[in-house]
């Protein structure tokens, strides 16, 4: 494990860095002044994207752009981190930096906000303010969501952005130190961007899409089984996981699919189903085998149960910590 200047064990400083971004999240004055390490990222995957993608004219050579621009870039930003990481080491009270760049890059207490916004919108303003509210956390087109559909649409998000925001760039932080997190917050940030089946990304983004769904393997199964212990007090955590087990690869995602059949159990729910990306319909399968009609009450117990997943890894953490720190 790397260690800080004051010898604490690095598991201290990811520790932190959770509990820090449960607090305050990324303050938005901060992100009027200076942004966010996302928006750099995406900003740098545009440009790319403007200047090298053909947009499905020249197949071959936008293969290979993506891949150079997901190849190269994530060499270059893994190696301004693991530099970074050093120059903190020897720096006195470095340690509050690179607490400060691993919170940033945490999207625990953002996402929780997020969907809450749309919770709130749906309850309190009807349709028409939850979709505008939903379609800033979702891709799919929100113009003919009804309250079922947006009620849907955010719990579907709340539970695949569980993995993508919070259990993935923990687990890619632990294995490999914050060059570890900042290449895995690369390839998922150029997945959304870029990663989509289009005339324009198919070829182009393909090597984002592929990378991004092997560095979201182990983690995305790891939330569905959180998921499954978040449900443990509700007397479903056995039912969450059989249902994770049987429905996780009916989605068209290798990934998503495990977080989301985890939690519509979890609610004695249903998810998944039809829905539109712009003018491309999906037909979706049905993860779960409850109740599909779906309102602003059910946002909460998802937001609920998202919240008991957020205290089980804050205690994992807690506890690595602690033995790490018996045996340091």
């Amino acid at each position: 494990m790397m260690e800080t200047m004051a010898h604490l064990p690095f598991i201290w400083l990811v520790l932190g860095g959770f509990v820090l971004e449960g607090l305050i999240a990324y303050p938005a004055l901060m992100f009027k002044w200076i942004g966010h390490p996302v928006s750099w990222m995406g900003a740098l995957i545009a440009m790319a994207d403007r200047k090298t993608n053909s947009a499905g004219k020249r197949p071959v050579r936008d293969v290979i752009a993506g891949f150079l621009l997901v190849g190269l870039g994530g060499v270059a930003l893994f190696s301004a981190a693991w530099q970074v990481s050093r120059a903190l080491d020897v720096l006195p009270y470095g340690w509050v930096l690179e607490l400060c760049f691993i919170a940033s890059l945490l999207a625990a207490r953002s996402l929780y906000n997020h969907v809450a916004v749309v919770r709130t919108a749906l309850m309190e303003e009807g349709v028409p303010a939850g979709r505008v509210a939903v379609s800033s956390i979702v891709g799919r087109n929100v113009d003919q969501l009804d309250e079922r559909g947006i009620a849907r649409a955010a719990v579907e998000s709340l539970a695949e952005s569980s993995s993508d925001g919070v259990v993935a760039p923990l687990f890619w932080v632990l294995v490999a130190g914050l060059p570890g997190l900042v290449l895995y917050k690369f390839v998922n940030t150029a997945d959304s961007l870029i990663g989509h089946h289009s005339d324009r990304y198919e070829q182009f983004g393909k090597t984002a899409a592929r990378l991004d769904d092997m560095m979201n393997w182990i983690p995305a199964r790891l939330t569905g089984m959180l998921f499954g212990l978040a449900a443990w007090p509700m007397g479903r955590a056995g039912a969450a996981l059989r249902v994770m087990w049987r429905d996780a690869r009916l989605h068209a995602s290798p990934n998503a699919g495990w977080p989301e059949a985890a939690m519509a159990s979890a609610l004695n729910l249903r998810l998944g189903g039809p829905r539109c990306y712009g003018a491309v319909s999906e037909n979706a399968a049905w993860l779960g085998a409850g109740r599909a009609a779906l309102d602003g009450t059910d946002i909460q117990t998802a937001l609920d149960l998202y919240r008991r997943l957020l205290f089980i890894v804050m205690v994992c953490l807690l506890g690595v910590a602690l033995t790490v720190g018996e045996y340091a």
